[in-house]
């Protein structure tokens, strides 16, 4: 009897020690399963990461390469070449008439000012340190003074549509660029929808494929005609709005230096 007793007390043993042998391996399997899971998951995070930072990685400049050449370097260039020769002449342009401007009636003061207490040559010399067209056009009326005064007034209408025509040097090249730039965005448009039809009659079939990459090559080279124009055509108003400041502030001084010389006679 104590021999049953033994043995019964012994499977318990066993049977309870292997019940706890198995939770343990299932507790095991679960915390590998677990961290399995959360690696995979970490893995999917870090690869959605990576992938968007080299999303966000792409440069301005590195799109508008990509774009440039799946637009056809054949037109693109032509397109670029507007663009760098317009903004040249436009930035050239935007200088000139900047240093063109001058305060007029601080001018005008200074050449009475020369006029009373030095006579003609000390406004002349006024002029000769004064920088635009203004001064340029004072200048040659001081010069021809001594002529008479319609002679004066001749001289300051002949020698304004000179520094008119100077300050206008270069409006019509920009114009060009910006008629042409589209014009060549619309001619690479003709030229991309015909290489989309002759796929499609190479193929025999008409596929989205095949269009696709016609019509992309015929909106990107539009797109770029399109910005090229609006972007001179933003220097090209600029540029008109100052000519048209300085000639009419010329035109508002020239008839004050008759004034202040038909003055300065009067008191000879």
């Amino acid at each position: 009897m104590k021999k049953l007793f033994a043995l019964i007390a012994v499977l318990g043993m066993l049977y309870f020690s292997a019940s706890k042998i198995a939770i343990a391996q299932e507790a095991t399997a679960a915390a590998d399963s677990t961290a399995t899971e959360q690696v995979t998951d970490l893995t999917a995070d870090a690869e959605e990461t990576a992938a968007v930072a080299a999303e966000e990685g792409k440069s301005l400049h590195s799109q508008l390469k990509q774009k440039f050449i799946e637009g056809g370097p054949g037109f693109m260039s032509f397109v670029l070449i507007c663009l760098i020769l317009g903004l040249a002449l436009a930035i050239e342009r935007v200088i000139y008439l900047n240093l063109s401007t001058s305060n007029n009636k601080k001018l005008l003061a200074k050449v009475e000012e020369a006029l009373e207490n030095g006579g003609i040559e000390a406004a002349k010399e006024v002029c000769r340190n004064t920088r635009g067209p203004v001064a340029s056009i004072f200048y040659q009326g001081l010069d021809r003074s001594d002529e008479g005064m319609d002679v004066v007034e001749k001289t300051v209408v002949s020698y304004g549509g000179v520094q008119s025509g100077l300050l206008e040097k270069g409006l019509s090249w920009i114009a060009l660029f910006i008629a042409l730039a589209p014009m060549l965005g619309f001619m690479g448009t003709v030229i991309g929808m015909i290489a989309a039809f002759d796929a499609i009659e190479v193929a025999g079939d008409i596929s989205p494929a095949l269009v696709a990459g016609g019509i992309k090559v015929a909106l990107i080279t539009t797109v770029s005609g399109l910005v090229v124009a609006i972007i001179l055509q933003v220097f090209y108003n600029y540029c008109v709005a100052k000519i048209d400041s300085i000639v009419n502030s010329m035109e508002d001084a020239s008839i004050s230096l008759i004034d202040i010389l038909v003055k300065h006679n009067l008191k000879k």
